[in-house]
């Protein structure tokens, strides 16, 4: 067994580890309720890192993360830990993000792991998430452990919240464990808790290999990383390994443990959890949720659970620089490889020219996207209004799906329409029901419970359209409530709706890229707030410029842009009015010729203008 530069690490390292002394957890919770604080104080707690190395937000990767305090892709580390019966257990711990756009990525790292911390804010209280994410692991059979955190903070009520778990939750409210993540009170009895109550993984060394992959990323030297969670069976260098969705098969060139970096073994064993690199090129061979077994002693069957992922939010990249298409189409290749759950076609604009129809998870990994292209990337990009899904009936009785505005049919085609809906829930203080439940039916929900979770708490389910909440719902609701809202929701079906398609013309013109599908009786304002958006950030020409939003032939809202106007009688100090009068007329006749062949340029801020919420303007 090889030693590493820290004595407590000594384990594991070159030897197979038994399966008693494996505990595989993950970290779930509701956003900003401190999971990635928690994981900072196990590493620190394993000595995996020098005190002089060490950071805020250890395993979040990304500036986004850090900046926005969030986790926005899944980590795992293995951390070894000396317990009180004197064995040194291997804890492999897989933090996982808050938000609701990622809880694809909180179910796969619930599928690879034995036990799961359930991390409540003890100023906040049970929120929508932390019910959601629960039930999630309720579905895997965890073993759930409840933790309190913040109680350092002078708003903590931990009394309030262990009834809440016991309530809400219908767990042990007196079994949570009382910690501050932030000042590292009361870690020690949380890792014996994980020792005592999270069970050893079942699998045994000696069976056909059986491994869940549950993230990958990709290494610019190495290729594709794929993170395993083996079930059963070993993988070893040198072994030929097989993706049992796409039969593709490599050659393992190495495997390892996740210690902050990757740390290679001999071998990975039943129970464990870690990495394998085995010369993959593209990430199009690695689905997450697969099945990884050994070619020439395959397993019998796939592990259950494995699906495609399907994005519910869909809009198009274009470079700013027509010049810069390849580079882009480069750089979502690579996001691709970090990213799988982004999907990208090829797309054509008219106003843009070409670029790529993406699929998100929702609004905040559009925005991410967004972030990391500018910032890793370097790309410099225009963004079309975000689109859901729509399922169209026509006429010849055939039935089509539709995210991209262009893609929209002859209306006289249209039997009718039907866009998804999604189950909305959520948990607010009593004194904000009021405007939570106003601002909800203006966005077409229909309430379909109302309940008292306690005297100070109410939980809302509401059933509204994806639509909806795609702009500014999420924003309004956190104004509304002053933040203390929480917010969940999952897609359920597909309802009747009225669809147009709402375009905008630019001095007659129509530009491709501002168009989008509306709910027909919401057409007018939505086109008279985009239309004022474009008359404020349409640049001021030497002519009026007309802003109009149409369905079909109809206008049904217009703005001008004022001219910029040239003062043609400065030279005129006196004499007769006509003089005046005729330089006037020669610049009015000059300004219909620049009309007619003048052409705008609509610069990124023009359509930024329509992405932005009223919040956004206000401020």
């Amino acid at each position: 067994m090889r030693s590493v530069e820290n004595t407590s690490c000594i384990v594991y390292i070159g030897g197979m580890i038994e399966p008693e002394l494996i505990r595989n957890f993950c970290i779930i919770a509701h956003i900003d309720h401190g999971k990635s604080t928690l994981a900072d104080r196990f590493i620190q707690k394993a000595n995996l890192i020098d005190s002089r190395k060490f950071q805020d937000q250890m395993l979040d990767n990304m500036d986004i993360e850090r900046e926005r305090g969030i986790t926005i892709k899944s980590q795992a580390v293995s951390l070894p830990y000396t317990a009180k019966d004197g064995n040194t257990y291997m804890l492999n711990l897989v933090d996982t993000p808050g938000h609701v756009d990622f809880s694809y990525e909180v179910s796969r790292a619930i599928a690879a792991c034995e036990g799961a911390i359930l991390v409540i804010d003890a100023t906040q209280g049970v929120e929508a998430q932390t019910l959601s994410n629960m039930y999630m692991a309720l579905e895997h059979d965890l073993e759930i452990i409840p933790v309190i955190n913040k109680i350092d903070m002078p708003a903590a009520d931990i009394d309030a919240v262990r009834g809440q778990i016991d309530k809400d939750l219908g767990l042990d409210g007196e079994s949570a464990l009382a910690v501050s993540a932030k000042m590292g009170i009361g870690i020690d009895e949380l890792f014996e808790a994980i020792v005592e109550r999270i069970p050893a993984p079942s699998g045994k060394a000696n069976n056909p290999l059986q491994a869940l992959i549950f993230d990958s990323h990709y290494d610019a030297y190495r290729g594709v990383v794929v993170h395993l969670r083996l079930k059963e069976g070993i993988v070893r260098k040198g072994m030929q390994i097989r993706f049992m969705s796409t039969n593709a098969i490599h050659e393992v060139e190495e495997v390892g443990h996740f210690r902050i970096t990757a740390t290679p073994s001999p071998e990975l064993s039943a129970g464990e959890v870690g990495y394998c690199i085995a010369g993959i090129k593209t990430v199009k061979e690695v689905r997450v949720g697969d099945t990884v077994t050994n070619n020439e002693e395959p397993c019998a069957s796939p592990l259950d659970g494995f699906k495609e992922v399907k994005p519910v939010v869909f809009s198009s990249i274009y470079p700013i620089d027509s010049a810069d298409y390849d580079e882009l189409r480069d750089s979502l290749d690579k996001l691709v490889l970090n990213d799988a759950s982004l999907i990208f076609e090829k797309d054509h604009s008219l106003a843009l020219g070409f670029g790529f129809r993406c699929g998100y998870l929702g609004l905040l990994h559009l925005e991410v996207v967004q972030e990391r292209l500018e910032r890793e990337y370097n790309q410099s990009i225009i963004m079309t209004a975000p689109s859901v899904r729509y399922k169209l009936h026509l006429m010849d009785a055939s039935t089509t799906f539709i995210d991209n505005p262009s893609e929209y049919p002859d209306p006289s085609r249209i039997d009718s329409a039907e866009e998804p809906y999604i189950r909305a829930q959520v948990i607010t203080p009593v004194d904000y029901v009021g405007n939570i439940i106003s601002l909800c039916l203006m966005k077409r929900g229909s309430q379909q419970s109302f309940v008292h979770l306690d005297e100070k708490r109410v939980e809302l389910i509401f059933e509204m359209p994806l639509a909806e909440v795609l702009f500014d719902f999420y924003d309004k609701l956190k104004s509304t409530s002053r933040g203390y809202a929480s917010f969940d929701y999952d897609v359920t079906d597909y309802k009747p709706t009225e669809l147009s398609k709402l375009d905008f013309l630019i001095n007659g013109e129509p530009v491709d890229a501002l168009s989008m599908l509306v709910y027909r009786p919401s057409a007018y304002d939505r086109a008279r707030v985009v239309c004022e958006r474009l008359r404020n950030n349409i640049p001021r020409q030497q002519y009026k410029v007309a802003v109009q939003g149409a369905i079909g032939s109809q206008v049904i809202a217009r703005e001008t842009v004022n001219p910029v106007r040239k003062d043609v009688l400065a030279k005129c100090y006196g004499g007769d009015i006509s003089r005046k009068r005729k330089l006037l007329e020669k610049q009015k006749e000059g300004k219909k010729k620049l009309k007619m062949i003048g052409n705008i340029e609509l610069g990124q801020e023009v359509f930024l203008s329509v992405l932005r919420s009223s919040d956004d303007e206000e401020r």
